[in-house]
């Protein structure tokens, strides 16, 4: 029954999905042409959202000299953690009233991007705290000219509806989704990339992979989200290796940032699943990273939707492995079942190659109860799965992650 109920809040918010203000963001090639367009718009103080790191890096160096130059005063806010807390966003959210700001402008990879989200959330809703946004379309408000400038290739959040947020007291992690979100330019500049360490690069491209695996299998589907998700996987097979290895190659970090992109657009308007509820628990609980969650949980849960529901979800795990160059197009089932297969095991490779592991280390089995429930809220009712996951399912997850195999088997 409570399947049948979740199903059918999905199939009302596919239909809803059609009116929405859905857009993709507009691209900006360089600094140089933010500065013109930011002067356009009459412009004089903007917040700038990025962390510690990257300014340590001085990479907002550049952006801010530019922009000074053109007349554009930014007021830094570069405290974001990695998992961006309510704390951050009214901290900045002080920043921006302060020096009267017009635009909000967010440098750096998910975690800072997803901060400038909820700042630009708080402008348009003033009266609305960051808690009871929580979930869809509880913004539906203009928000503040916003510009993205992302310095991974992985999140996507350039392209987005979703802001990831932690509450600090709870150590819960959750999404706030609404169109009003989607940044209404990007800066796409490799150059900002190239400075990325190799493990980073993996995490975040297999991040971006995931976003194009769950977009394309789940039932929220359309046909621009599907040849969204085939290029950008095609792309991420062609160019993450490489960027891994030679960081300074332009062209692949450029192809990188164009999957990132397109998933990114992808996933927004088909949704993610299982997969994202299970790793955003772990950034919660424990700070993991959250490309490194994706990455470690999407085998196992691929496997898991295999034997779960067979040709359902093999089918689409096919498709993709011929986009990513594994496979020719198989007609028979049984040729779809070993081409999926085959899809899974790329992916665990491609993960070992990198170094990144098959385990999480941090977790602990007394958490799995908790994190189980928390995942579950997130995925359900909305998240359109190809399987609906019940709690003794998403516990499986976590106890795939255990490093104590031995003990892990003997609780499955």
């Amino acid at each position: 029954m409570r399947q049948l109920y979740y199903r059918l809040y999905q199939f009302i918010f596919r239909c809803i999905a059609v009116f929405l203000p859905w857009r993709r963001p507009e691209r900006i090639d360089s600094f140089a042409s933010l500065a013109v367009l930011l002067c356009d718009k009459d412009v004089k103080s903007a917040l700038l959202v990025t962390d510690a790191g990257l300014t340590a890096l001085g990479l907002h160096g550049e952006l801010l000299q530019t922009l000074e130059k053109a007349g554009v005063q930014c007021a830094l806010y570069d405290k974001t953690v990695s998992n961006p807390t309510i704390d951050n966003i009214e901290e900045a959210l002080e920043l921006y009233k302060k020096d009267n700001c017009r635009a909000i402008i967010a440098l750096g990879g998910g975690s800072p991007l997803d901060c400038a989200k909820g700042v630009g959330a708080r402008v348009a809703r003033p009266r609305k705290s960051i808690t009871k946004m929580r979930g869809q379309l509880k913004v539906l408000r203009k928000m503040p000219l916003f510009i993205a400038i992302p310095t991974t290739a992985g999140t996507g959040s350039e392209t987005t509806v979703a802001a990831i947020i932690t509450d600090s007291a709870t150590q819960e992690k959750y999404a706030i989704n609404d169109p009003a979100l989607i940044p209404h330019y990007a800066v796409l500049e490799p150059c900002l990339t190239t400075g990325l360490p190799p493990f980073l690069t993996a995490c975040t491209g297999m991040d971006a992979l995931c976003h194009a695996v769950e977009a394309y299998i789940g039932q929220s589907n359309t046909r621009q989200t599907r040849k969204d998700a085939l290029k950008a996987t095609e792309l991420i097979f062609q160019n993450l290796y490489t960027a891994f290895t030679d960081g300074k190659n332009l062209p692949a970090r450029r192809n990188m940032q164009e999957a990132a992109f397109l998933a990114g657009a992808a996933f927004t308007r088909a949704y993610v699943g299982n997969i994202h509820a299970a790793a955003h628990t772990l950034g919660g609980q424990y700070g993991t990273p959250h490309g490194l969650a994706n990455a470690v949980i999407m085998p196992y849960v691929l496997e898991m939707y295999l034997k779960m529901c067979g040709e359902k979800v093999c089918k689409p795990l096919s498709e993709m492995a011929v986009a990513a160059g594994i496979g020719d197009s198989p007609s028979h089932r049984h040729d779809r079942i070993g081409s999926a297969k085959k899809f899974i095991a790329v992916i665990r490779e491609m993960n070992a190659k990198m170094g990144i592991p098959n385990k999480i280390s941090d977790l602990h089995a007394k958490d799995i109860p908790l994190l189980a429930g928390r995942a579950l809220r997130e995925a359900n009712p909305l998240y359109p799965v190809p399987v609906i996951f019940m709690r003794k399912d998403m516990e499986r997850v976590y106890h795939s992650l255990l490093e104590d195999t031995i003990s892990n088997k003997a609780m499955l």
